[in-house]
């Protein structure tokens, strides 16, 4: 007797699961359908993502191999069009690339505007932007009013910025040039006193101490 009602039971179970598959079956294929889809998409993704690096990486060589060539200028256009579709991290490295290779190239005003462009761009991470900053200094300082110059750096000689080193360095500079020599030997005081500095920068400092107290 217990196995009729255990093959009534089952045959109650197969009719409702029938049921219920008639009902929702669409769903579910639907939902498995949206799985597949899903998951071919990502690896599709992941491979078109690849290929994207590693033309990214060709191109960063080929450009470093015009530098190399003395090309400065084919080589910094070149790194400034990869900067504008390259993932982030690679776009920024080819930025800075772009505007030292600027720089070697003999183009001041244009490495000037490229680290401008890097200090004020928001979607940059802060401490990116404050190298950025220093770097914009050091090229600027021969050419743009040594106040501009200071007041621009001010923030990043802060001794919470881990750039103020080079900040109070180029500072001194402007105020140098400024013909203000007290402000600049005191810049040089702060620096030389800085525990945190570079050594090669604190005895730079030591040194035009005394050259100024001369």
């Amino acid at each position: 007797m217990s196995d009729i009602f255990q093959e009534i039971d089952e045959e109650l179970r197969r009719d409702s699961f029938l049921k219920l598959w008639k009902r929702y079956q669409n769903y579910v294929i639907g939902l498995a359908v949206l799985i597949v889809a899903a998951t071919a998409g990502g690896n599709y993704w992941r491979y078109l993502d690849l290929q994207q690096r590693q033309a990214e990486g060709t191109s960063y060589a080929a450009a470093l191999d015009q530098a190399r060539d003395g090309k400065y200028a084919e080589a910094a256009d070149a790194l400034t069009k990869l900067a504008s579709g390259a993932h982030a991290g690679r776009a920024l490295v080819a930025r800075f690339e772009a505007a030292a290779l600027k720089a070697r190239g003999a183009d001041e005003a244009g490495a000037i505007a490229a680290y401008d462009a890097i200090a004020k761009d928001s979607s940059v991470d802060e401490i990116y932007r404050g190298l950025a900053t220093v770097l914009w200094g050091l090229h600027a300082i021969d050419t743009i009013e040594p106040q501009v110059v200071i007041a621009r750096l001010a923030p990043i000689a802060n001794p919470e910025n881990p750039w103020h080193p080079s900040a109070i360095e180029i500072t001194a500079a402007a105020h140098l040039k400024a013909g203000d020599r007290a402000a600049a030997r005191a810049d040089y005081q702060k620096l030389a006193d800085d525990l945190t500095a570079p050594l090669s920068l604190r005895k730079r400092a030591a040194e035009l101490i005394t050259a100024l107290a001369s």
